[in-house]
This record gives C-alpha cells, sequence and structure tokens, in this order.
C-alpha cells in the first residue's frame, strides 16, 4: 500500500511527539498507534523513525498503513461497484446473499464475492463491512479496506454524520406527505431474530417521505437516524404500513416480488482519507422496478 498519509511539521508543531501530530491531523486511533510501535510504518524524511521521536518545521511525516488480509474462501458472486478506490469499496448488493458468513450461511456470502473480487485485481486487504443489510435487501454496503477507514466511518456512523436513504413499497396509503417514527426496538426473543417496539428497546428513529401513491401501496424515501436490526421493516409494519413480501414482519406476495421491497438507495458520508463528500446512489433494481410497473398497472 502506498504511503498515504504525509504531513510537513509546522514551526508551531516544534516540541510535539510524531504520536500526537498523527493523533491531531489524522485522528488515528489508539489501536493503530500500537500498531505502528510493533510494525512500524511511520517515516520522518523518508527513513524509519519512533512514535516518540520531536521533528523540526519542515520536516516531513509518511505513514503507510499495516498490511492485512482476509480468508474468506473466495467464490463466483458478483460484486458489483458503485464506488471504490484505494480505501474503500461500496458494494451495491444483489437481494438474496448475506454480507458475511454466519453459523447458518457458512459460505456463498457478499464477503466470499469480494474475496474472490479482489484476488482478482491482484488486491490484498481485510475486508471490513461498515454497515449491513439484510439477506434480501439489496443496495449499498461499504467496505473499508483499512483501519483507519473503518474506525473514522465507525466514528462518523456513531454521530449519525452518514446519511443513509432507503426506498421501500409499502402497503397502504398515506394522507400526509412525510413523517417521521420515533419508536424503540428490541430483540422480541434472545432465541429468534425477530424484533419489535418495545417499551425498553433501543431509541429508534425512521424518517419517511412518500414518493409515489397508488391505489393500496405507497412508494417511499426512508432516512435512518438510528440504524437498528430491521428497523425500517419492524416500525413500517408497526404503523401498519409493512414492506410488500415481507414475510418476517408482514407476508409473502410473490405475485408481486420474491423478497421485502426494501433497497438502500443512497449514502454520503465524508471519506476518511481526504475528506471529500461522498455522495453515492444505487439504481432501483429489476425486481422493484417491476413492483411498481405493476402497482402502475392496477
Amino acid at each position: 500500500m502506498k504511503n498515504k498519509f504525509k504531513y510537513e511539521i509546522k514551526e508551531s508543531d516544534e516540541g510535539l511527539q510524531i504520536k500526537e501530530l498523527l493523533r491531531r491531523n489524522y485522528g488515528f486511533s489508539s489501536r493503530l498507534m500500537r500498531r505502528f510501535k510493533v510494525v512500524g510504518g511511520v517515516s520522518l524524511n523518508g527513513q524509519p523513525v519512533k512514535l516518540y521521536h520531536k521533528g523540526n518545521a519542515g520536516d516531513v511525516i509518511s505513514v503507510r498503513l499495516p498490511e492485512e488480509k482476509s480468508d474468506f474462501e473466495p467464490q463466483d458472486i458478483p460484486i458489483c461497484a458503485a464506488y471504490e478506490d484505494e480505501d474503500l469499496l461500496v458494494v451495491n448488493k444483489q437481494p438474496g446473499f448475506v454480507v458475511h458468513p454466519t453459523k447458518g450461511h457458512p459460505n456463498h456470502t457478499i464477503a466470499n464475492g469480494i474475496m474472490k473480487y479482489m484476488l482478482e485485481r491482484e488486491e490484498q486487504y481485510k475486508i471490513r463491512f461498515i454497515n449491513r443489510l439484510d439477506m434480501d435487501t439489496s443496495g449499498l454496503l461499504i467496505v473499508a479496506k483499512n483501519s483507519h477507514c473503518q474506525d473514522d466511518l465507525s466514528k462518523q456512523m456513531a454521530k449519525n454524520a452518514v446519511v443513509k436513504k432507503y426506498v421501500a413499497v409499502v402497503h397502504g396509503t398515506f394522507d400526509e406527505d412525510d413523517g417521521m417514527i420515533d419508536l424503540p426496538i428490541g430483540r422480541v426473543s434472545e432465541d429468534h431474530v425477530i424484533r419489535g417496539v418495545m417499551e425498553n428497546g433501543y431509541p429508534s428513529v425512521t424518517r419517511y417521505r412518500v414518493l409515489e401513491r397508488f391505489a393500496e401501496h405507497s412508494f417511499l424515501e426512508l432516512q435512518l437516524e438510528t440504524g437498528r436490526t430491521h428497523q425500517i421493516r419492524v416500525h413500517m409494519s408497526y404503523i401498519g404500513h409493512p414492506l410488500v413480501s415481507d414475510a418476517l414482519y408482514g407476508k409473502e406476495e410473490a405475485e408481486f416480488i420474491e423478497r421485502q421491497a426494501l433497497h438502500a438507495a443512497y449514502l454520503s458520508f465524508r471519506h476518511p482519507v481526504n475528506g471529500d463528500l461522498l455522495k453515492i446512489e444505487a439504481p432501483l433494481p429489476k425486481d422493484i422496478l417491476d413492483l411498481l410497473g405493476k402497482l402502475r398497472e392496477k
């Protein structure tokens, strides 16, 4: 991996240790700083240097992030990159695949597909998922290619600085054009994946906006202010507007679509390395487009 971070020491920086300058200017985590101590990767004017060293004005600090790798089995699962650079991969996930191996799905996951995608491009990085999508939800999935990006994006998520917008087709119609659902969500049972609205649940906020109305259905844009498991599905079902073909919180409706009609359509966040504001969109998949076509014909 190339030297991604370079910093020229200013006169006002003199007297400060290199580790302090890295923390102030790049926000490196304590874990990453400890790794630099063990494996190196920090240099001053091209020469390896200890983190406690103090440079002079005009000296240049360079940082090479530690190389890491994943050991998922590479499998032939299509990976569609909505955005990619040396630090990030944003996948437009297709429905029908879980994100990473679990006890119930030990392989044939998006992680297995990314492993093959990575090797075909002669790359090597540890696959770090920043967000999650349900198996039958399509759309944008962020992968950090190094620990600094993972740490930075996790902090952005915690501060609600990552904008996450979904689209969904739900049962029923709305008199209002937009609204907010602020209801706590928790696990109904320790031995079951299902979630529900409950008094002792975690705070959960979903905003919605009506994009299109049909005779008995609505096409919505939804923005998450929290990221609870199944949040949109639970909230919409609770207020009487379950997602079309949501077998867990509504009912299967294969005549309309063979999975819940939910798509992660938009993400925006600051790039962890250069600070640019990224705005990434994933077009509607064919099965949701077909569903909307059916509803327009009714």
